[in-house]
């Protein structure tokens, strides 16, 4: 049996993505080696490659990327017995190390598959999904009535965002580009913003949240349209709190594993009751290019890796 496996990964900070050979894991002590199928690609993994969230994400190098997957069990550590050998899962690592052929996860991480969901599309979902859900309600409960604007809303994180707030009573504003305005609306969103045509603050006033998930100038633009008492709750800029002016609410935001939660989204997109929508597939070998491709692309959905390609 082959001990080595390919892998994605950086040797220093600012360095670019590469296609590597690396050894292959062993589960330890309550986790499972899982055989990957697909891993989605996410706007923090060009952020951890470039060094911008060093205190968050601090890395021995060098570090492979990926921070979601789905796959099937291939073994069982010692003290894992939630997963059989077989079994298709899902969900976050809690950590890095997803764009490998074999990851060993602690099996708290991960949910069984639900049936009729392939792994690519499930790739799509486990910290799309949930860190949609939990940045909404960061800065406490939604209470119907409430004014929310989200920024990237056709993005992964928008797209669960704009209909967990809706579902939740809320009046959704949000903004996109042209070509996605009609999809965002789809998903529920009251006020659609074409961000290219129009600034957002002549649409969006007296907003109890937002929800950033661009940042730079759109972060601080957004203050001008947030009651005095709401808060900005951002994922794209680390710095949101130098960036906070006095006296008002900047949240940093980074999601946690909650297996619970996500095997009730997971089942939800299987159920069609809730839209995740794949934004593009890509083979393994060009998991660095739509890394870089993520630092600047404008798209509806989730980028996900197909190991199969």
């Amino acid at each position: 049996m082959t001990t080595t496996q390919r892998a994605v990964l950086i040797r220093a900070y600012g360095g670019a993505a590469e296609v590597a050979e690396i050894t292959r894991p062993v589960a330890g002590q309550g986790q499972v080696l899982v055989r990957v199928r697909a891993a989605g690609v996410n706007g923090i993994d060009w952020k951890v490659r470039d060094g911008l969230v060093q205190q968050a994400f601090p890395l021995q190098l060098p570090a492979v990327l990926g921070i979601e997957l789905a796959g099937v069990v291939e073994a069982v550590g010692p003290g894992a017995l939630r997963f059989h050998v077989g079994d298709r899962v899902m969900g976050p690592l809690g950590g890095l190390g997803a764009y490998a052929d074999f990851v060993a996860v602690d099996e708290a991480n991960l949910v069984r598959t639900p049936q009729g969901l392939d792994d690519v599309h499930a790739a799509a979902i486990p910290v799309a999904a949930v860190a949609a859900w939990q940045s909404l309600h960061h800065a406490g409960p939604i209470a119907a009535g409430r004014r929310i604007l989200i920024h990237g809303a056709a993005g992964g994180l928008g797209g669960y965002a704009v209909q967990y707030a809706k579902r939740a009573g809320a009046e959704v504003f949000a903004t996109a580009s042209a070509a996605h305005v009609d999809h965002v609306r789809s998903l529920g969103a009251d006020h659609v913003i074409d961000y290219r045509a129009q600034r957002f603050e002549s649409v969006a006033q007296d907003i109890d949240l937002v929800l950033d998930y661009v940042g730079g100038e759109v972060l601080d633009r957004s203050w001008q349209v947030l009651k005095k008492e709401g808060a900005i709750v951002g994922t794209s800029s680390p710095d949101i709190l130098a960036r906070t002016p006095p006296g008002r609410r900047g949240l940093w935001f980074m999601n946690k594993p909650d297996t619970a939660l996500l095997a009730q989204l997971a089942a939800e997109v299987a159920q069609g009751s809730l839209v995740s929508k794949l934004g593009e597939a890509v083979g393994f070998a060009e998991i660095p290019a739509a890394i870089e491709r993520n630092r600047t692309d404008s798209r509806i959905g989730k980028v996900v890796a197909d190991f199969s390609r």
